[in-house]
């Protein structure tokens, strides 16, 4: 059996510092989502529209990464910014809120990819094969079980494979988009493709059906903290994390918008490709413009991009496990904040993360219709975590800025992206379709709400008596220690557990 120690990234830091991930492999963990969801029809204006928001959320997040680059994310930072009476419950909400969003972002991934490698599988045969839900879940658990072992491997291979999938990622966006555009047989006109709405939601104005498309962009352009759940295995994190994150969404948002616009321009009768059998409306556009062999290829090109974009999630997950191990705000923290002495990783959190990643996709094997909420709520619990340290960044006044930070335009910067979620998250939780029926309900408030419960029932009965909030802030607070910390340490063997390195 593989020797494991409670050892924490900080200690590590020589080794990690060897690996020195450039800022290219980084802006993977942060954005390489681009090719999978553009399936909403209304796509293309929802990313025109979130212009106006992502950016200056992002931004917004890498002042933050910036100022406090630790594995633990924007959760550690609520203990800089909150005043210390709130930190511990605070940081509890927060932390919750970025772990759904995280493990239901690569659950989501994972089916993705899986329903994508089923369509290919379905061309090839000319149709003969018709892929369902179950056969997804089956592919995507198989996929997830992968993906773990890669991650079970010193982070330096994760590196080399990242190094050339940008590369890979964007040649694929290109010559795609140059062979739809010249095999198009009958591409609509640019009127047709920026002007014309087809609101198939039932909801009326038809302006809805232009809101729901921010779902589908919201999801692909989420997530985008990943790189600062790997800070402590960077050479200056400081500098590097925050710029990651914000080339990465300038990319993401060029390259998805463009290509949706693509997209638009040939996909043919909307209709038509959304009754597809085979599931995948942009894989039919493939097919409707390529052929049999062309679609093939570039189903598979997207099915290795979204490979890839697993396996760094699974990477940002799990390392935000073992933060939040490290400071006892997950049941059984001792075993998953273990860190592997041979690959310098935590295996245990990486296997947590693949346990109920692979999990939650079983759901589907009962009600697509819930599996459907689950990945709603990606975007929403990732969006709300991020703003909760935001918010009081702005409201507390605690904030000492890194070397990357927006000056005077901060605040508002911060005001905009806080204002712009809170609109967004009503959108989010609506039913996608009119009338509204116990089939096309959307459920996403429900999950929320069910977590929301599952994590305040576990607060009162048994966190408010341990938990004290990220590890830095655990040990001394305005000067006093106090008798939570006290007991940590008498639990501990009477030393309280190391700080990470920043």
């Amino acid at each position: 059996m593989t020797t494991t120690s409670s050892t924490t990234f900080g200690e590590l830091e020589e080794q990690a510092r060897q690996r020195r991930f450039s800022t290219v492999e980084m802006q993977d963990a942060s954005g390489n989502k681009v090719i999978l969801d553009v399936n909403d029809l209304s796509a293309q204006d929802g990313a025109l529209a979130q212009f106006g928001y992502k950016p200056l959320a992002q931004a917004s997040v890498a002042e933050l990464v910036s100022a406090y680059p630790t594995c633990g994310g924007l959760y550690f930072t609520v203990s800089r910014l909150a005043p210390p009476k709130w930190i511990a419950s605070v940081s509890w909400i927060d932390g919750w809120l970025n772990l759904l969003g995280q493990v239901a972002g690569v659950a989501s991934v994972e089916f993705g990819a899986a329903s994508i490698l089923l369509a290919a599988v379905s061309i090839g045969t000319n149709g003969s094969y018709v892929p369902s839900n179950n056969h997804a879940v089956g592919v995507q658990a198989a996929l997830t079980i992968f993906h773990g072992l890669l991650n079970s491997l010193n982070t330096e291979w994760l590196a080399k494979i990242t190094t050339s999938y940008v590369v890979f990622h964007i040649a694929t966006l290109v010559t795609c988009s140059i062979a739809l555009l010249a095999c198009c047989p009958d591409r609509h006109d640019a009127t047709y493709v920026f002007t014309d709405v087809t609101p198939l939601s039932g909801w009326s104005p038809s302006g809805f059906s232009f809101l729901f498309g921010f779902l589908s962009v919201s999801w692909t352009m989420t997530d985008y903290d990943a790189t600062a759940h790997i800070a402590e295995e960077v050479d200056k994190p400081e500098i590097k994390a925050p710029w990651a994150i914000f080339i990465a969404m300038a990319i993401t948002y060029v390259l998805g918008w463009l290509f949706t616009i693509v997209l638009t321009f040939t996909m043919g009768d909307p209709t038509e490709i959304l009754d597809s059998s085979l599931e995948q409306p942009v894989i039919q556009i493939f097919y409707n413009n390529l052929g049999k062999a062309g679609a093939i290829v570039f189903a598979v090109c997207a099915f290795l991009i979204l490979n890839t974009c697993a396996m760094t999630a699974i990477q940002s997950t799990a390392r935000t496990v073992f933060a939040f191990s490290r400071d006892r705000l997950l049941p059984g923290s001792n075993i998953w904040k273990r860190v592997n002495k041979k690959t310098n990783t935590p295996l245990f959190a990486v296997w947590f993360t693949i346990f109920w990643c692979a999990a939650i996709n079983l759901i589907a094997l009962g009600s697509y219709i819930t599996i459907s909420a689950i990945f709603n709520v990606c975007a929403i619990a990732l969006d709300w975590s991020y703003c909760i340290p935001i918010v009081c960044k702005m409201l507390y006044g605690r904030f000492e800025p890194g070397p990357w930070h927006m000056g005077k335009l901060s605040f508002w910067v911060n005001l905009w992206a806080v204002l712009w979620t809170a609109f967004v998250s009503v959108i989010f939780l609506f039913p996608t379709f009119y009338p509204v029926t116990a089939d096309n309900m959307n459920y996403a408030i429900v999950i929320m709400g069910a977590i929301f419960v599952a994590s305040g029932v576990y607060w009162v009965i048994s966190g408010r008596k341990f938990y004290v909030g990220p590890i830095s802030e655990t040990q001394i607070l305005e000067g006093v220690e106090t008798e939570k910390e006290k007991e940590r340490m008498k639990n501990d063997g009477g030393s309280s557990a190391p700080s990470s390195s920043i």
